[in-house]
């Protein structure tokens, strides 16, 4: 390569090491390079802990913006400081091999202060405070910023404490690794730590080829499952998580952990798969994590001390809360609780000729009583798209279907073959398909299939708005909360109901819970 390939690092003394290192295996291979070193903000701003500064890729932004400029042709980064998702423009070109994983705990005098009840560690790590306190909840946690001479020294000045806790990978490339000095192979380190990164511009095709001939490839499948472990929690670099993978006798190990900021709560996981099979460990690891209450320890370092400021009466899915305007908090739970009826067999002795069902709670209320076999209707009709693909996957082939009751009701009374129906419900259903039939000569059936019981909670914040998503949720939630705010509702039906209650009452336009979360975000980005 004729031109000069240069390399963008910070300037702090581990930095330089890093970039040096880098340097040196391309010009080992006979390419021509040049330093540049660049000045960070969190390099800058040395009196806050890295979690109380709000943003990740504190150490990274910088030089992205350099490269993006054209002031620089490469970053060199720890791996352990890089947000998980790269900016645009910007590829991971290579990982050199790994150095030490651990972390390393300094002691100021000996190891006696671990069994005491009260010490003073000092760290400037989410991470390695909530794990010390897990294991130590007694001890007090300082504290402790800047570059690894200087913590080392402020260590030494503070009478009061008993030790810090540091990188083993950066305590040792700069030989200032102390006696005093011990591994914490029980502290699961932070995804990719002890990994050097090089990145470079994806359309720079030559300097991107040119790095991957340093590229270790064990440390790139092992940082790869780490990172994705973390991004698939939605962690930023500061999270408190760990995770770590290995690979011994062509198996990948992998073991994490997610912990609260206090370290009260922890959960872990630990997986093993054979090297080559190894590509669903990260997700796999990550839902296991979410499932055991992983994604509420998530929501609360995220949200901090943001007041939740929009209340859904229906309990949201991870995707459904991850779509919502950035200036939302939101909180949900179910307001309300279905149970199912026990129902006599006496009603499906025969074929039914016409049913009606309204929702997925009866489907899920008769599939609790019969076989998808006993139930022999030959004509179904349902209101819902969800609860169409419901029943046709689970009992039968539905006649035909309306979003709303008003609308199938006017249907039937147009094309109904006979003059009655049958019609699975709730004990809380609404009057407006039945009085329509009825008014009609259409006999109706009705077989209360289902309880609907309010369940609401009592919100003490106060409320931008509530996401209704039908008249049971609106009375549910009124049984426990004054009508403040706005009302984002999911169909008419439920916002005839909230009318009564609410002055500003907005409907989506398709009876979606992702379209009252669209609703919802159209309000803030107004």
């Amino acid at each position: 390569m004729s031109k000069i390939i240069r390399i963008g690092t910070r300037d702090s003394q581990l930095a330089m090491w890093q970039a040096k290192t880098v340097q040196s295996q391309l010009e080992r291979l006979g390419h021509k390079t040049v330093l540049v070193p660049i000045k960070s903000t969190g390099d800058l701003v040395l009196d806050k802990p890295l979690y109380e500064m709000g943003i990740t890729g504190v150490f990274t932004k910088t030089l992205d913006v350099a490269m993006l400029n054209g002031s620089i042709d490469i970053a060199v980064h720890s791996l352990k400081d890089v947000p998980t998702i790269l900016p645009k423009g910007i590829v991971q070109a290579a990982v050199l091999k790994r150095g030490n994983v651990n972390d390393t705990l300094v002691f100021k005098h000996n190891e006696e202060f671990l069994s005491a009840r009260e010490a003073i560690v000092a760290t400037g790590s989410l991470r390695r405070r909530a794990q010390w306190l897990n294991r130590y909840p007694t001890h007090t946690i300082v504290g402790l910023r800047g570059n690894v001479n200087s913590r080392l020294e402020k260590l030494e000045q503070n009478e009061d404490w008993d030790a810090a806790i540091f990188a083993g990978a950066g305590l040792g490339r700069l030989n200032l690794t102390p006696e005093n000095s011990i591994n914490l192979h029980w502290m699961i380190p932070a995804p990719a730590q002890g990994a050097v990164m090089v990145t470079a511009l994806e359309a720079d095709e030559e300097t991107c080829a040119i790095c991957a001939e340093i590229n270790h490839e064990e440390t790139q499948i092992c940082t790869t499952i780490e990172r994705e472990f973390l991004n698939r929690l939605e962690g930023g670099c500061t999270a408190p998580i760990g995770a770590l993978a290995y690979i011994k006798d062509e198996e990948v190990n992998f073991k994490a952990i997610l912990l609260s900021t206090d370290g009260s709560k922890k959960i872990e996981v630990a997986k093993v798969e054979p090297l080559g099979k190894h590509e669903e460990l990260a997700e796999f690891c990550a839902d296991y994590i979410i499932g055991k209450g992983g994604k509420v320890l998530i929501d609360e370092l995220t949200q901090g001390d943001k007041i939740t400021n929009i209340y859904s009466t229906k309990k949201l899915t991870n995707d459904q809360v991850a779509n919502f305007h950035e200036a939302v908090v939101p909180q949900s739970s179910d307001a309300i609780k279905i149970n199912p009826n026990r129902l006599s067999k006496s009603i499906i002795r025969n074929e039914i000729e016409n049913v009606i069902i309204t929702s997925q709670n009866a489907v899920e209320a008769l599939l609790t009583n019969f076989s998808a076999t006993e139930l022999q209707f030959k004509n179904i009709y349902c209101v819902g798209r969800k609860t169409k693909r419901m029943v046709e996957k689970r009992i039968g082939k539905v006649k035909h279907y309306e979003q709303y009751a008003k609308d199938l009701a006017n249907y039937l009374v147009e094309y109904i073959e006979g003059t009655e129906v049958t019609y699975f419900c709730s004990n809380l259903r609404l009057d407006t398909l039945p009085d329509l039939l009825t008014e009609h000569n259409i006999k109706v059936n009705e077989v209360e299939a289902y309880q609907t019981k309010f369940d609401a909670e009592k919100i003490e914040a106060d409320l931008d708005g509530v996401m209704f998503y039908s008249p049971s949720t609106v009375q549910s939630f009124l049984k426990q909360n004054k009508a403040k705010g706005i009302a984002f509702c999911i169909g008419e039906t439920t916002a005839k109901e909230a009318r009564k209650y609410y002055k500003d009452v907005r409907v989506a336009k398709v009876p979606l819970v992702e379209s009252v979360v669209a609703l919802v975000n159209a309000y803030y980005s107004a």
